[in-house]
């Protein structure tokens, strides 16, 4: 069945070759939503329309699928997770998180680490956050590069060249990831940094919550401004024709789910998948394997 998107997503989209800035950008929109009520509909649709799509994209067995979530801390990437993709088989779907690089992955390049985790064909993953770390958080704390192994000539003046190093790797690498058939799909959850601040107090005033919180949230807010400039000047050099960022007002977790889950199911609607067409052998075989069930 084919997906007719529930919004106009082109709002969302980071134009490749633009300077970009996060406050063009409201945190709080709610776009051509009614309500929340409509937007949990068309999420309940968009759901459908995933669950569809990922079992014709296993029976295809020609493309693959990955979705980059990118955000501060409390922007709501493990709950967009779970409800977007409550209605997929997980026998399909990994879910990868790039935490901080473990000794071993510091001695190599900082694309080793996604490279060994890329999706076989037929399969989705979801990397929550992403090789783009290396290239946001370590830009604002650029202390922590001390462990990897970089050439003497990217670490002069105060790593400045580096990051456009980086940035032209990256795309590189996605370029090419979608020329041997894998979809990329990159959302930057765009939370307010007044919202942010009563999710946090919302984590210290429920216990049932506390277990959410970490103090190191408290000192990364207190980076905002860093953080924003990264993410500013990231998402401009990485938005490519191939693989494009959307940036998701993300004040509303409703709202935010919605447009992922409309937007995902309208790129793997794009791809045109298609059921494999059977061989006449493979009909011969369906027909004898019908006609010795009909006779017992």
């Amino acid at each position: 069945m084919k997906h007719k998107p529930h919004l106009d997503q082109r709002p969302f989209l980071v134009r490749p070759g633009r300077r970009f800035r996060l406050k063009d950008h409201a945190p709080d929109a709610t776009g051509e939503f009614g309500g929340k009520a409509a937007a949990k509909q068309a999420l309940g649709e968009d759901v459908g329309a995933l669950a569809a799509a990922q079992e014709l994209l296993w029976a295809d067995a020609g493309r693959s699928v990955i979705v980059i979530l990118q955000a501060l801390d409390a922007a709501g990437k493990d709950g967009t997770i779970k409800h977007v993709m409550s209605g997929v088989n997980p026998q399909g779907v990994e879910v990868v998180s790039f935490k901080a690089p473990s000794e071993e992955e510091k001695r190599h390049h900082f694309l080793w680490r996604p490279t060994r985790a890329l999706p076989g064909r037929g399969r989705i993953a979801i990397f929550n956050r992403s090789y783009y770390e290396e290239v946001l958080v370590v830009r604002v704390h650029p202390e922590w590069l001390a462990g990897q192994y970089i050439p003497a000539e990217l670490r002069k003046h105060g790593y400045r060249r580096l990051w456009k190093v980086r940035f032209d790797r990256i795309n590189e690498f996605e370029r090419t990831l979608v020329e041997n058939g894998v979809c990329v799909i990159k959302f930057f959850l765009n939370v307010s940094k007044k919202e942010q601040k009563a999710r946090f107090l919302e984590r210290l005033n429920n216990p049932e919550k506390h277990w959410k919180f970490s103090a190191a949230d408290i000192r990364e807010r207190q980076h905002w401004k860093d953080y924003q400039h990264a993410y500013e000047e990231m998402l401009a050099a990485t938005s490519t024709k191939e693989a494009p960022w959307y940036v998701i007002p993300a004040d509303h977790k409703w709202f935010a789910r919605a447009v992922v889950a409309d937007i995902i199911a309208e790129r793997i609607e794009r791809m045109k998948l298609k059921f494999p067409r059977p061989t006449q052998e493979q009909l011969d075989g369906l027909d004898a394997a019908r006609a010795q069930l009909e006779s017992e």
